[in-house]
């Protein structure tokens, strides 16, 4: 039986990230109604280099399993922080039907989150986006294909630079990337990037870094004073920014509310234009499942090289 692998330029060439934020606003929206089921995922701990994670979900009568890594310390050895495969079976049958790089699913998907969040929970104005990396890119990027200025900021001027000239966005110091309107932070997770005090009244910030035990982007106390929102409460309690606050007993499930329920209409989102909304992301099979499912839609228009199993 041949099965199509989808490399990274071809999951790119297939999912536009505006098909991409379809694709995960539905997603988001099954899962909320119960209509998609995702067990949790699981970490395979390799510290301190990184770690392996295994994250399954079943829906639209198809279920993925994404095997996927994350080293923050390989690319100054020309390695990618993110790799691995992601498996899309027929869930009638238990047929292989794809696989796909697991990089650029991720990619497609965390860009599509961050701006789906920051368009669901935020106000109008650019965006700033601390963080150039793969998924730092894919995240200006759809913000840019939504036609919303960018405002891109990384440790790496060069790096950048690069990415701003890409994309037709500003590359910018650090603080005028923070002062926008619509943040989104993109990076290895391993320091805070919002300190107590950091959000300005009316300011929205989608965090995509911290999606591991130990990693966080927002100080506990900045935190507990904003309106939070997550992608998921089980996951983000446990292994994403919330993490830190839950186990400091600043929050609890009351005090947040998940993407989903907003999308689905039965959980209100922005109260007002001065409040302050930050959205916990962790990542989810979901999401990874609905991009694999757009670039099948591409299969048959894509020269896909295949193997026999």
């Amino acid at each position: 039986m041949a099965i199509p692998v989808f490399s990274r330029a071809h999951v790119e060439a297939a999912v536009s990230p505006e098909r991409a934020l379809d694709a995960v606003r539905a997603a988001f929206v099954a899962y909320a109604r119960g209509e998609w089921t995702m067990p949790p995922k699981v970490y395979v701990p390799a510290y301190p280099a990184g770690d392996f994670r295994a994250m399954p979900a079943l829906g639209a009568g198809h279920a993925l399993l994404k095997w996927v890594t994350s080293f923050p310390g390989n690319p100054p050895q020309g390695l990618p922080t993110v790799t691995g495969v992601v498996l899309l079976s027929d869930a009638s049958n238990g047929m292989l039907k794809a696989a796909l790089d697991a990089g650029a699913v991720t990619a497609l998907r965390t860009g599509a989150a961050a701006v789906l969040a920051a368009e669901t929970l935020g106000r109008d104005g650019p965006a700033g986006v601390i963080g150039a990396g793969v998924n730092g890119r894919a995240v200006a990027r759809t913000f840019v294909a939504r036609g919303r200025p960018v405002l891109i900021h990384d440790v790496s001027a060069e790096r950048a630079e690069a990415v701003a000239d890409e994309l037709g966005a500003q590359a910018v110091a650090r603080d005028e990337a923070l002062d926008a309107p619509v943040l989104a932070t993109v990076t290895p997770g391993r320091n805070v990037v919002l300190a107590e005090g950091a959000l300005r009244r009316g300011q929205h910030a989608s965090l995509m870094g911290a999606d591991g035990p130990g990693k966080g982007e927002i100080a506990i106390e900045e935190l507990a004073r904003v309106r939070v929102f997550c992608d998921d409460w089980e996951q983000a309690s446990h292994n994403g920014d919330l993490a830190h606050a839950v186990e400091a007993g600043v929050v609890v499930r009351a005090d947040v509310t998940q993407l989903g329920d907003v999308l689905d209409g039965t959980a209100q989102g922005r109260h007002d234009d001065d409040e302050i909304t930050v959205f916990d992301s962790t990542g989810l099979a979901i999401q990874d499942l609905a991009i694999a499912l757009a670039a099948m839609e591409r299969v048959g228009e894509l020269d896909l090289p295949t193997v026999d199993l």
